[in-house]
């Protein structure tokens, strides 16, 4: 009898510099990174190697061995502007023996990338930044996250169901309220949630009923 797990893997780990780290879509909320920064600032420091050991950054292994994040930008780039240097790394795939163009197919292909700028229009792949630093603020994908977190939607395993979601309010949220005033955005966000209109959308929770 074969022992049990005897080929199941070990996940392998390893310690990377952020700066290092290339992203595989344009913009985050930063808002929500704005959020996390704050979290990282309130932890025990004597307990930030545990945080950055359960919040490993999922990445592929492209060509000319450069890593790309798949997962979790927000958090790398809250921890690259509260000044961390390295962080633990999850690979997911190691594709670095592909050409260029099949690298980007097979990443477009499998959900791993998302390139589209701050007014939800996809650019080529070309346009993607080299570093967390360059991620550019997308106030539609805060507003996604907030809502999230306010009972919008649910969690999903959607590839960028956040982004979905922001692609969505960019449609019926002013921008300028977003600015001016968070909170009736966010109202607007939900009023349109619990609608049937947002039914499509990846996490949807149904209409709400009043009682």
């Amino acid at each position: 009898m074969a022992e049990p797990h005897a080929h199941t893997p070990s996940p392998v780990l390893y310690s990377v510099a952020i700066d290092d780290l290339r992203p595989t879509q344009m913009t985050v909320g930063m808002r929500e990174v704005d959020e996390k920064r704050k979290a990282w600032r309130g932890l025990d420091r004597s307990k930030a190697s545990g945080f950055l050991g359960r919040h490993m950054i999922p990445v592929v292994r492209g060509p000319k061995e450069h890593l790309y994040v798949v997962d979790h930008h927000h958090l790398a780039r809250a921890l690259y502007d509260e000044g961390v240097k390295e962080v633990l790394t999850s690979t997911l795939a190691d594709l670095h023996a592909l050409e260029k163009d099949e690298f980007w197919s097979f990443m477009d292909n499998r959900g791993w990338m998302h390139p589209f700028d701050t007014d939800g229009v996809r650019q080529p792949r070309t346009k993607l930044p080299k570093s967390v630093a360059d991620l550019e603020d997308d106030p539609y994908r805060s507003l996604a996250g907030e809502l999230r977190f306010a009972g919008g939607y649910a969690k999903d395993t959607t590839p960028f169901s956040e982004f979905l979601w922001a692609d969505a309010l960019r449609r019926r949220v002013d921008r300028k309220t977003i600015k001016s005033d968070p909170d009736a955005a966010l109202e607007e966000a939900l009023a349109f949630a619990k609608s049937n209109a947002a039914s499509y959308l990846p996490g949807w929770c149904g209409p709400h009923k009043r009682s």
